[in-house]
């Protein structure tokens, strides 16, 4: 049986989502995050050696990274039903988006959450304020632009479809699903209206509430 080593709102919830939506069998071992640095506990170390999440245990096997994860479980669970036809536009779309989420839209999202805590504790008091210049300097001239094309892109294709890879859902919307949720958390989408309509479409899937309901919240 399928183990996801679920670190606390993490990217982790969307592998759960994705085994619901696939109808597996699957465990969860949860993990908190340290109260004061936020990271991983060092007990992840034991399943994978860099101790980061999400990963996933599957008899003799170990699969670590969101995208990697993505495709064994589909091609476990025959999820056909979440993957376009290959040789389709469709099916190039669905592997562009399955590794952009991490490959261009995470990092970017991450280095503006890392930004934002500069002039905060636990940076030492003494250089927050030198902090909070360089975090706004920053922003100003590369993160917020650069956070707007990429949400302008995101826009302008959801404009023309109904989910990321085409019309029907599959399983990289599942895997956009953090960079969305991580993007409404930290800027105004009220000019993205395709982008809200996806992730109200995307909290309505019974799938995705039952994986709520398992994880927990995402406090992003």
């Amino acid at each position: 049986m399928i183990t996801v080593h679920h670190l606390e709102n993490s990217r982790s919830q969307r592998i759960l989502w994705l085994l619901e939506e696939l109808g597996a069998e699957y465990r969860i071992r949860t993990y908190r995050r340290d109260p004061g640095t936020l990271l991983a506990p060092p007990e992840l170390k034991k399943v994978h050696p860099l101790g980061k999440s999400p990963v996933i245990t599957d008899d003799a096997y170990t699969v670590a990274e969101s995208g990697a994860i993505v495709e064994y479980l589909v091609a476990r669970y025959d999820g056909d039903a979440l993957v376009p036809e290959a040789g389709t536009p469709e099916r190039l779309r669905y592997i562009h988006w399955l590794h952009y989420a991490e490959g261009s839209a995470m990092p970017l999202l991450v280095m503006k959450l890392v930004f934002s805590k500069l002039g905060k504790p636990p940076v030492p008091a003494i250089i927050r304020p030198i902090g909070k210049l360089l975090a706004a300097g920053v922003r100003q001239k590369f993160l917020d632009p650069q956070l707007r094309l990429h949400l302008d892109y995101w826009e302008s294709e959801l404009e023309h479809y109904a989910w990321f890879a085409g019309n029907d859902f599959s399983a990289a919307d599942i895997q956009m699903s953090f960079p969305l949720l991580a993007a409404e958390s930290r800027t105004d989408l009220s000019n993205y209206p395709n982008i809200k309509r996806v992730l109200e479409e995307m909290r309505e899937r019974p799938a995705y509430q039952r994986a709520i309901e398992k994880g927990g919240e995402f406090r992003l």
